[in-house]
């Protein structure tokens, strides 16, 4: 898993080892999640006033619920300044993606997105599933496919077909939409990889459970050493920040912003840091089943959101 080729946070390239699991064929969508909160009352981070003691110095009118939304500029801007397209817009939220004003009504087919790392959780409670952790994620999206750049192979669009949906044209004021959509697409639109796994690359990003660290860890689990622990929670904050103590969890896959100009992420080997505390309208959830230790099999009747369908099978090690 991992890469050498590309973002630094990538390398190194490494062995590691998973056990045999299945995963959603989807992430998980906003049918699916208002089922979840129709019958749990849950009411995600993104919809609750942030609380005064977590962030302390903060003026009072900056305590609202707010959530990180993609405005599109109209013209080129500095790439080096992500101020330039992220905005903080109160009332956003899974219900309302681009801001108070909009609405999921015509789009329950599309992946959930502003859901904060508590909320991924409390849906995996839910339907009685698991979030993967970062190798299992990887494992998953490569499909088989070694060491491939892409979940699909070396060729981004082969014969000139889109895989997935990420950003074609100049990020982030032109977008050409030439794969369809300029937003999130609904689930399933783009081909599955060999493992029978949808949208794994684009559309949005997933979370994992890993914490993130700046690099994979060096391991020498090729040369017959072993598989060394990840970052811990305290080794997550972001270095850029020293004031400002908040874990980040590993997410992957990249999304409908990813772009050759800018965000190269819609790779398997891809990752980046995400807070816990942060929702954005490009990340979502997938979810995994694990495979009981002492069993081959698992019943799959007791969970919802019935799109587990797919087992990974494992090999030790694996070269991923």
């Amino acid at each position: 898993m991992g890469s050498n080729s590309f973002y630094p946070e990538e390398a190194p390239a490494h062995l590691t080892k998973i056990s045999g699991l299945w995963m959603d064929r989807f992430a998980v969508t906003n049918r699916q999640f208002s089922a979840f909160v129709k019958e749990t009352g849950h009411v995600t981070l993104a919809e609750r006033p942030p609380k005064a003691e977590n962030y302390p110095g903060a003026k009072p009118e900056l305590l609202r619920p707010v959530s990180v939304v993609f405005q599109k500029p109209s013209a080129p801007v500095d790439v080096s300044n992500h101020y330039n397209w992220w905005t903080n817009i109160v009332g956003a939220d899974w219900r309302h993606p681009e801001g108070p004003h909009s609405s999921i009504e015509d789009r329950a087919a599309h992946p959930v997105v502003h859901i904060a790392y508590e909320d991924a959780e409390a849906f995996a409670r839910w339907a009685g599933k698991e979030l993967p952790t970062e190798a299992e994620w990887e494992f998953a999206a490569r499909g088989g496919f070694d060491c491939a750049t892409y979940s699909w192979g070396e060729e981004f669009t082969p014969g000139g077909r889109y895989m997935a949906n990420t950003w074609q044209g100049e990020f982030p004021w032109q977008n050409l939409v030439s794969d369809g959509y300029e937003g999130t697409a609904p689930v399933g639109q783009f081909p599955p990889n060999e493992f029978g796994l949808f949208d794994m690359i684009g559309n949005v990003w997933e979370w994992t459970t890993d914490w993130y660290g700046p690099h994979h860890p060096k391991s020498k689990a090729c040369c017959g050493g072993s598989i060394l622990k990840g970052p811990d929670r305290e080794q997550s904050y972001d270095p850029h920040m020293p004031g400002i103590m908040i874990p980040r969890k590993v997410i992957k896959g990249g999304s409908f912003l990813c772009a050759p100009n800018y965000c190269r992420r819609y790779r398997p080997a891809a990752r980046m840091g995400q807070p816990v505390d942060k929702s954005t309208c490009d990340v979502g959830i997938r979810l995994v089943v694990r495979v009981p230790k002492k069993s081959r099999t698992v019943s799959l009747s007791k969970f919802r959101s019935g799109s587990v369908a797919r087992r990974i099978r494992p090999v030790h090690p694996t070269r991923v």
